[in-house]
């Protein structure tokens, strides 16, 4: 889907591809190709300017699926544990090991790390620094939850409802992360113009906890797009 000169497209999973351009769909110098947690990758996807990583689990840190979009110079921004996975690679890249609530600028893109954990679970301790990460490119600002519950921090979120291209990328599949309702929760806090639901489909969670999650925030005048799997 377009969101003004963005393109967002959903890999399954947590996995997404964003790419910039110039007006009107033409490539900009200053286009970038951002993936997200990649995974389970078709081969010959195109390569990245720029990949987040949110933890070290293996859907989510996926050494060869990242081996099939590096070049010479990508730039991968990970949490600590996952260093000693990335380092291996044969091709030279840029790594940026992080925690939440640091920022960091990518040519003309703002990327900031955000906390994810789970409150009452026990896999995604807080105490890992696991991350979200918040993309702003032009007038657009995605925030892509990584794993995580319904967390306090998410308050910090509801100063940018006013952006008209806030949009929020949240898991709804529930045991590892949110559940549908849960994750509808989070956007009635969040409030973003638009939400994208991921993390089902795989391992936990089906299209129908997606359907649940749209029927859920639009009760609350939410707008919700189910993205078909790239």
């Amino acid at each position: 889907m377009d969101i003004g000169n963005i393109e967002i497209k959903w890999l399954g999973h947590s996995g997404f591809l964003i790419k910039s351009s110039a007006p009107g769909g033409v490539p900009s110098p200053e286009g970038k190709v951002i993936y997200i947690d990649p995974y389970n990758l078709r081969e010959g996807s195109e390569k990245a300017d720029l990949i987040l990583i949110t933890h070290s689990h293996y859907d989510h840190c996926s050494v060869v699926d990242i081996n099939k979009i590096i070049k010479e110079g990508t730039k991968i921004i990970m949490s600590p544990d996952c260093q000693s996975k990335i380092a291996k690679f044969d091709v030279q890249i840029r790594m940026e090991v992080a925690e939440p609530n640091q920022e960091f600028m990518f040519g003309d893109i703002k990327i900031s790390t955000f906390p994810a954990y789970n409150l009452h679970k026990p896999f995604h301790p807080k105490d890992e620094s696991w991350m979200g990460y918040l993309i702003k490119i032009g007038d657009v600002l995605i925030y892509h939850a990584g794993d995580t519950d319904v967390i306090p921090e998410m308050q910090k979120l509801t100063g940018y409802q006013l952006d008209k291209k806030f949009i929020a990328l949240l898991p709804v599949g529930g045991r590892f992360t949110m559940t549908a309702e849960e994750a509808a929760e989070a956007a009635k806090i969040i409030k973003p113009f638009l939400a994208i639901p991921m993390h089902y489909g795989n391992f936990v969670g089906t299209e129908r906890d997606a359907q649940e999650f749209k029927e859920l925030c639009e009760e609350e005048g939410i707008r919700v797009e189910i993205l078909e799997k790239e």
